[in-house]
C-alpha cells in the first residue's frame, strides 16, 4: 500500500486564501453599504440591486394632528383623481395610484407607439384611533388632502396648569 505525503500547505498558500476571504468580506461589506445608504437618498438616481427598498417612486405624504382631527397631505402629481383609491382599516391609511399613458405616431409607413405606466402605493399607521365616519377628501393640482375626524377618547385635551 502505497501512503501519500500529506504535507500542510505553504504559508504562502495560507496567506493568499486569507487575503481573499478578507477581499471577499470587505467587498460584502461596501455593497451593504452603499446599498444602505443609496435606500434612503433621495437626491439620487436608484440604481441599487433591490429597488424595491427605495423611497423613490412612493408619494410624499404630511401628517399632522390637530386637536379634533388628522390632516393627511399625499403629493400624487401626474394622477387623475379617478386613479386613486383609499382606504382605512385599523387605523392604517393606504393611498394607491396607478397612471397609465399611451402616446402614437403614424407617419405613412412608420408608426411610434409607446406606453408608460407608473404605480404609487403609501401605507401609515396613524397614530390616534379615528372616526371612520365623515372624512373629507380633496384633491387638486396633484396634491391629495384628507381631513380625519379622531374618536372621543383621541382628542387632544390641554391641561391648565393651577
Amino acid at each position: 500500500m502505497q501512503h501519500k505525503n500529506l504535507s500542510k500547505n505553504s504559508n504562502d498558500e495560507q496567506n493568499g486564501y486569507i487575503t481573499a476571504f478578507k477581499n471577499l468580506e470587505h467587498k460584502v461589506e461596501n455593497m451593504f453599504h452603499q446599498l444602505w445608504h443609496k435606500s434612503f437618498s433621495q437626491n439620487q438616481e436608484s440604481t441599487t440591486t433591490f429597488p424595491i427598498m427605495s423611497l423613490q417612486g412612493m408619494p410624499k405624504i404630511d401628517l399632522i394632528d390637530r386637536d379634533k382631527e388628522l390632516v393627511v397631505k399625499a403629493e400624487l402629481p401626474g394622477i387623475d383623481k379617478d386613479d386613486i383609491d383609499i382606504s382605512i382599516s385599523n387605523n392604517h391609511l393606504s393611498i394607491k395610484a396607478k397612471t397609465c399613458h399611451e402616446e402614437k405616431e403614424e407617419k405613412g409607413d412608420y408608426i411610434h407607439k409607446e406606453t408608460t405606466q407608473s404605480e404609487f402605493y403609501r401605507s401609515i399607521t396613524l397614530p390616534v384611533n379615528i372616526q371612520d365616519e365623515n372624512i373629507k377628501s380633496t384633491f387638486k393640482n396633484g396634491l391629495l388632502e384628507l381631513i380625519i375626524p379622531k374618536a372621543e377618547d383621541s382628542h387632544r385635551k390641554r391641561i391648565k396648569i393651577d
